[in-house]
């Protein structure tokens, strides 16, 4: 009933591989030899038949053959054939472990695969491994030890490399993934499973491309809302885009895009080998830090200053006891023992004081994490060390880690920590890059949980009034805004900007500036011309009309000298923005492939390239994340009290940034987007020129003010927000889930009985686990919804004030199937709100969302001895039939 469709295929219970025949081994692949070596060497329990597709006789029992999964290790012209044979099999999964298939090879296997049913891994890639039954589908050498750690690579290479560094360190796998470039299971559908995977707690990932950044975030983000992620990307590209029609778009990389994507998502991106090995060390001890404190305790000073040094370099704290742990802890420790800033124990010493000192650190709400370094020193027991360490970490709950140097004097040592799954490195830098890694998630998670809406709650844009305006200059088959209509563009969503004039002559720019006052700046108004300055278009602190009038005939000769082609309107003709204590900001859009858009802040002006400082979010952005975009920038040192300026208000820039967060929402048109300079102190921020490059929306995207399907994160969809009357009085609301709704869902757990709650989830189960209720209330409103029935409770006091708490009394929700054209739903309702409409309506509400999405078919599956859901399904429309699989359960189902 909740199984996942991929199930069959890392969970099988009876398994056909086609690898030529057992009798002749040099007809076989080199996959073939050693996924039959791999078999023969594993303890798998469940069936395993072997085929020969060249025998007439296996052909004539495939009517009564099925098997849960179909491993082919062919040559290429015979792939095609076994598949078909799989198939007809009724195999439900497939793996193809082949290699030297081309793009159209693949591409025909996977049309294949969808007229037979069969969900295809492969081909060209190793296979998969899965420690835990003992299944050993690959031709990446003998099976990986038992572990918790799952690990997805596009690269058949590193996936063995990973596996032969892990057999030496104790770093175990629930799941090894191998996928080629052409698999017909791609990575998303992999980490969807690993998310619902009971036996993989972390997942490392090693990616070189995606297919679908829709589809590649949904399933991120709900892992990583699950277990720790931690992925490394290969092929960064550079930084840069010649054919980019501004400032952002020139600066912006596909990089910048692709850590943005990660960090939204709440997954840790690695960056090389090296510390992906790290991340896997200390994912593989099931470690979680909840903060950045990294305590030092050593036995030497150079290596515990080397530490320091690089936590300070990567931007994590140094953990200081607190004055309570060190007047305990000083008495336990050798004489020339430092506690200030290092923990450092002097190098007389020796398990005991190692002991003692960690116990503190691990005890001492000031730190977060505890990295113990030993120096080898003559009479000093290394092994011993690592023994204490062992069994201290038995009593402590924070990440510990170890970096034990040198090499001769220290092996049995590091064997001890390995042991004991204390990761252990060579190094204090890589240790405490390590743990940096393992914090970024922590981090990161702040960000998975924001799920803003489209729109903020300032005042309404006025977005028919932009979109008018984005029609009126495509229609003229153009796709650079001017200045002006840049401007107005953004004046529509309520952005300052400073007043602008268009002038046609100079005896207009003259009367213009002298009715806005001086002093006044003017601009060239060109669609051909996106850089101004380049062709001396801008002309600043015009003091009177006859500077005016000159200033206007020298910058049109100038420019259509240094510029013959370019098509000139005339001149603007600017208010000057207050600069005495501004600093300049500029906030771009670049529309990224595959990623769509995506917001860039940093440091403006003229300098914007050499400058180089950007930072970048994925929209829609609300204010917790708009401030964190701005703290990543340089320029945000700036912006506080600053060389005698007063503190600019950082406010006013939150709020430009959440109106370039809704024109982005609602206006799918938008490629381009550099707004520089923004002049902002301490009393507002003002947009002094803007430059928009638009184009038609991209395909399957509507006008509709509630389509949204051109961002890779899909805002909160608040539009399905209604309130409803209570038979008797009061009402309710009926909303989308939020991840803020934990707490209420776990006590509406508390309070059903224990036969509502079998009904709902066929068990016992009393409470909801930590992971079942991220799960349930961060969801990706693409692929699946809940709705929540929220009634608002008022209480009074001892004293007589009355409060007001919110009540989660009802839950509907429906995942997509698999097809894409169909869902299953799910409803529950508390026992003291049952009789008053509550599931009729939070079921007509689910409908109409799948209605909306475009989803052919509602599923449910029913107990049978539910006599109350199934007499609501039949009130609903619903057809209520047997269910072949279970007895014990009705299916019902509802045309949409």
């Amino acid at each position: 009933m909740d199984k996942h469709y991929l199930t069959p295929l890392f969970t099988p219970e009876s398994v056909v591989i086609f690898a030529g025949p057992l009798e002749d081994p040099a007809s076989q692949t080199p996959q073939a030899r050693a996924l039959i070596e791999s078999l023969k060497a594993q303890d798998f329990k469940g069936a395993l038949r072997f085929l020969d597709i060249t025998t007439s006789g296996t052909l004539a029992d495939l009517a009564q053959s099925r098997s849960d999964l179909a491993i082919i290790a062919l040559p290429p012209r015979d792939v095609s054939a076994a598949l078909e044979i799989a198939g007809r099999m009724a195999c439900r999964t497939a793996l193809i472990i082949s290699s030297g298939i081309t793009a159209e090879h693949a591409n025909e296997l996977k049309k294949i695969a969808r007229r037979e049913s069969v969900y295809l891994l492969g081909p060209n890639c190793l296979g998969l491994q899965r420690p835990q039954i003992g299944l050993n589908a690959s031709a990446a050498g003998p099976l990986a030890r038992r572990g918790s750690l799952a690990l997805v690579s596009q690269s058949g290479a590193l996936t063995s490399s990973m596996l032969d560094w892990a057999a030496n360190n104790g770093v175990g796998f629930s799941s090894v993934v191998s996928l080629g470039p052409h698999t017909g299971v791609d990575i998303a559908e992999v980490l969807d499973f690993l998310a619902n995977d009971a036996q993989t707690h972390s997942i490392v990932v090693y990616l070189e491309g995606i297919s679908s950044a829709k589809r590649f975030m949904s399933a991120l983000r709900m892992a990583a809302n699950a277990k720790p992620v931690v992925v490394l990307k290969a092929g960064r590209k550079p930084a840069g885009n010649e054919a980019a029609q501004t400032h952002s778009g020139a600066i912006v990389g596909s990089d910048d895009v692709f850590d943005a994507a990660l960090r939204r998502a709440g997954a840790v991106r690695v960056r090389s080998f090296v510390e992906l090995f790290s991340a896997a060390k200390c994912l593989a001890s099931r470690y979680r830090p909840v903060g950045k404190r990294l305590a030092i305790v050593t036995n030497g000073g150079g290596p515990g200053v080397l530490a320091a040094d690089w936590i300070n370099e990567i931007h994590l704290q140094l953990g200081r006891l607190s004055g309570e742990s060190i007047a305990a802890l000083k008495p336990q420790l050798p004489e020339l023992a430092s506690l200030c800033d290092l923990i450092d124990l002097s190098e007389d010493a020796g398990a005991a004081h190692y002991r003692a000192a960690i116990e503190a650190a691990g005890h001492d709400n000031a730190i977060d994490g505890v990295l113990a370094i030993y120096s080898p020193k003559c009479g000093g027991d290394a092994a011993a060390v690592a023994t204490v360490m062992a069994e201290v970490r038995k009593t402590i709950g924070k990440p510990l880690l170890s970096c034990w140097m040198g090499d001769a004097s220290v092996g049995a040592a590091r064997s001890i920590l390995n042991d004991a799954a204390i990761p252990s490195f060579r190094t204090p830098e890589a240790a405490v890059g390590a743990f940096g890694n393992i914090a970024s998630f922590y981090q990161n998670q702040q960000l998975l949980q924001q799920t803003p809406p489209p729109l903020s709650t300032l005042a309404k844009p006025d977005i028919e009034g932009a979109r008018l305006i984005i029609e009126s200059v495509l229609a003229e088959r153009r796709k650079v805004l001017t200045e002006m209509e840049s401007k107005t563009l953004l004046s529509a969503f309520h952005i300052p900007v400073t007043r602008t004039i268009l002038a046609r002559s100079a005896n207009e720019a003259m009367m213009i500036a002298t009715q806005l006052g001086f002093p006044v700046a003017l601009k060239i108004d060109s669609p051909d011309i996106s850089h101004k300055s380049d062709v001396q278009g801008v002309a600043l602190n015009i003091l009177n009309a006859t500077g005016v009038r000159d200033t206007y005939n020298d910058m049109v000769q100038t420019v259509a000298r240094l510029q013959p082609q370019a098509r000139i309107n005339g001149v603007t003709v600017q208010t000057m923005a207050r600069t005495r204590h501004g600093r300049e900001i500029y906030i771009g859009l670049v529309t990224d492939d595959p990623f769509g858009p995506v917001i860039a802040f940093g440091a403006g002006g003229t300098m914007i390239e050499l400058i180089n400082d950007r930072a970048m979010e994925l929209p829609p952005l609300n204010q917790f994340l708009a401030n964190r975009l701005i703290n990543r920038s340089r320029v945000a040192e700036t912006l506080g009290e600053w060389r005698g300026n007063s503190a600019a208000d950082v406010d006013a820039l939150e709020q430009i940034l959440l109106r370039v967060s809704e024109m982005v929402c609602e206006l799918p048109q938008l490629r381009e987007m550099d707004i520089n300079p923004i002049i902002i102190d301490e009393s507002g921020a003002v947009a002094v020129d803007a430059r928009i490059v638009i184009d038609h929306a991209p395909r399957g995207v509507s006008n509709r003010t509630d389509n949204y399907s051109h961002l890779s994160i899909l805002p909160y969809p608040a539009h399905y927000e209604q309130v409803w009357p209570l038979p008797g009085g009061g009402e309710y609301t009926v909303r989308p889930i939020q991840p803020d709704d934990a707490q209420m869902l776990q006590d509406l757990m508390h309070h059903l009985s224990a036969e509502s709650r079998y009904f709902r989830f066929v068990s016992s189960i009393s409470e909801l686990p930590p992971s079942m209720l991220a799960r349930f209330t961060l969801i990706d409103y693409d692929r699946e919804m809940a709705l929540v029935a929220v009634h608002k409770e008022r209480t009074a006091g001892a004293d007589g004030d009355i409060t007001e708490t919110e009540r989660v009394v009802g839950v509907s929700r429906y995942i997509t199937n698999p097809d894409q054209s169909s869902c299953e739903f799910s409803l529950v309702v508390a026992d003291d709100f049952g009789g008053k409409g509550l599931g009729s309506r939070l079921m007509q509400s689910i409908m109409d969302v799948a209605r909306d999405k475009g989803l052919a078919e509602i599923d449910g599956l029913v107990l049978a001895n539910n006599p109350g859901m199934l007499k609501l399904m039949r009130s609903l429309g619903f057809e209520v039939k047997s269910f072949a699989e279970d007895p014990d359960f009705k299916l019902v189902t509802h045309p949409l």
